[in-house]
C-alpha cells in the first residue's frame, strides 16, 4: 500500500457519505411532493436510496489478495413502496372521485437514523484522514 492510498480510502468514505447526505436532505425536501391516485402521470415523489461497494484494485487473481481501494455509490434504488393515501378533498392533486392525495412513503424517523449514520461514518474518515496526514507529516519531519 502507497503512502497516500490511506488518502484516497478516507476521501472516497467522505465522497460517499456526503452524497448519502444529499440524497438524504432530498428525500427529506420532498416528502411531500403530491401525487393523484391512481393516475400514471402525477405519481408521488419515490424515495432513492444509494448502493454503496468498494473500490477493488483492477487485479484479478492476484497473489497476493488485492486490498480495496475505498467505496464508491454504484447506483441508486428507488423505493417503490406504496404510497400514503391521506383523505384531504380540497387538495389539488386529490382524487375527484375518492378525495385521496397520494404521498411519497418516507419516514422522517429513518431519514433521520440514515443521517446520523453517514454523518458518522463521514467524521470517522476525516479522523482517519487527519491521523495518516498526521502520520506523514511525522515520517517527513524524520528526514530532517
Amino acid at each position: 500500500m502507497a503512502l497516500f492510498d490511506s488518502f484516497y480510502i478516507s476521501a472516497s468514505g467522505m465522497t460517499a457519505n456526503r452524497f448519502w447526505a444529499d440524497l438524504i436532505a432530498n428525500n427529506v425536501a420532498n416528502m411531500n411532493s403530491t401525487g393523484k391516485p391512481g393516475d400514471p402521470n402525477n405519481l408521488p415523489y419515490c424515495r432513492q436510496v444509494p448502493v454503496f461497494a468498494e473500490i477493488l484494485q483492477q487485479k484479478v487473481n492476484v497473489t497476493p489478495v488485492p486490498h480495496g481501494q475505498g467505496v464508491q455509490v454504484t447506483r441508486l434504488v428507488r423505493d417503490n413502496s406504496e404510497p400514503q393515501l391521506v383523505y384531504d378533498p380540497g387538495h389539488p392533486d386529490a382524487n375527484p372521485e375518492t378525495g385521496y392525495v397520494a404521498y411519497p412513503n418516507i419516514n422522517l424517523l429513518n431519514e433521520m437514523v440514515n443521517l446520523m449514520a453517514a454523518s458518522r461514518a463521514y467524521e470517522s474518515n476525516a479522523t482517519v484522514f487527519e491521523a495518516a496526514k498526521s502520520m506523514a507529516v511525522s515520517a517527513l519531519e524524520m528526514g530532517r
